[in-house]
């Protein structure tokens, strides 16, 4: 066993330094995987290529994570410390970012992309577990609150900030300052980071023994469902605003909207993860598939559709939260193969999910896209509502309610 175990398991207290490095490494990496697409004017002009070519450096980034994360995470996840893994992603993103940056091709800059994908599954692999070995169990839900707080504020600030100073600057100068962030985040993982304990021969992740653990399976369903219904429209927002005769230069503001909203969604699940879990994700998902099929109707309105949006961005971020926890206790002692599966099925529901919103706008319009996300969310709802004694079991206050009812 290593000597410097976490301190925050030995004296039941949350390392928030820690956490918050890991939430600023969450933040880098979502950063890297949607900055191309708010750059693709900037990106095609300047290599010379068609827009929609350069829309292979997200096509890329997705597709290699969906067949490198549970091979690498197999193959280097009982080998190399949790610890060494997570700085090394670090690093590997810098990397990717400057040679993305110096490409003076789109075949240089898709293999950069290539290597950042490989960096993105590695991480959300083993960001999770790592967390889990270094909070009091009691704590997994706020713990993945301010881990995933990284994500929401990437799509709120930081995705945003790297479009325009791409605009103002160049395209190239977003990505070399976002590489200078994974190294200061790198550099300060040696020096923050706790090792943990459990790494070693025996500890290579088994998918097979994670799919057979009671209730793994309906979270590597639903959760997956509800990205899918949440791509299903985020990639089509911009069409759909339009359809709704809302003016085009509200779509930044209303993507912002989503990605500030979940903030407080993420609020919300870490006070309620650990003690309500189950009820508070029925909630969400409610919530979700609510604003999703009222939206065609009411999406006209600035007011009301504003609501609707900030309801949907809320719901999404807590969802998140409830699902991350879930997975980690239905894997059990092979949470890290359960929590790898998770990644390869959400980047798998983010690619069906745009599939399925480009579908609906050339059937029913585009106006009726949050209709054919809200069909995977229902499912969704129905599967966790099912999933009592599985995936999603009521936790220690719930139990507690049940139990005082039923005296």
């Amino acid at each position: 066993m290593d000597t410097g175990k976490a301190k925050g398991r030995d004296t039941a207290k949350i390392p928030w330094g820690t956490l918050l490095l890991l939430a600023a490494a969450a933040f880098t990496a979502v950063t890297t995987e949607l900055l191309p697409s708010g750059l693709l004017p900037q990106i095609s002009r300047d290599l010379g290529v068609e827009e929609s070519s350069v829309g292979m450096l997200t096509g890329a980034y997705a597709v290699v994570i969906v067949f490198t994360a549970l091979p690498l995470s197999r193959m280097l996840g009982g080998r190399i410390p949790r610890r060494t893994l997570l700085i090394a992603t670090m690093f590997t993103f810098a990397v990717s970012n400057v040679l993305l940056a110096c490409s003076p091709t789109l075949e240089l800059a898709v293999s950069a992309r290539l290597l950042g994908g490989i960096a993105h599954g590695m991480l959300w692999v083993g960001i999770a577990p790592y967390a889990t070995r270094i909070v009091p169990e009691t704590s997994v839900g706020k713990a993945m609150a301010i881990i995933f707080a990284g994500n929401s504020v990437a799509l709120a600030g930081g995705a945003p900030i790297g479009t325009l100073m791409g605009s103002a600057l160049s395209w190239r100068m977003s990505f070399l300052v976002l590489a200078g962030v994974g190294i200061v985040i790198a550099a300060l993982g040696i020096r923050l980071l706790p090792t943990t304990p459990g790494n070693g021969p025996n500890t290579t992740p088994s998918v097979f023994s994670a799919i057979r653990r009671p209730g793994v399976m309906a979270v590597v369903t639903a959760w997956p469902l509800l990205i899918l219904a949440h791509f299903t429209l985020f990639t089509y927002i911009a069409p759909f605003l339009h359809a709704c005769g809302l003016p085009d230069e509200l779509t930044g503001g209303f993507l912002s909207l989503v990605g500030v909203a979940s903030l407080i969604g993420i609020w919300i699940a870490g006070r309620t993860a650990d003690s309500y879990p189950r009820r508070s994700l029925l909630w969400a998902v409610a919530f979700l598939v609510v604003a999703f099929g009222v939206l065609p109707l009411l999406g006209g309105s600035l007011i009301a559709g504003s609501v609707l949006v900030a309801i949907w961005g809320a719901a999404f971020g807590a969802i998140g939260i409830y699902n991350q926890a879930a997975i980690l206790r239905a894997g059990g002692e092979h949470k890290d193969a359960a929590n790898s599966l998770s990644v390869v099925m959400i980047q798998l529901g983010i690619s069906i999910g745009s599939a399925l919103g480009s579908l609906a706008m050339t059937t029913v319009g585009p106006q009726y896209v949050p209709l054919a996300a809200s069909l995977p969310a229902a499912v969704a709802l129905v599967v966790i509502f099912a999933s009592r004694r599985g995936g999603y079991p009521a936790g220690g206050k719930e139990s507690k309610s049940q139990i005082a009812r039923e005296a």
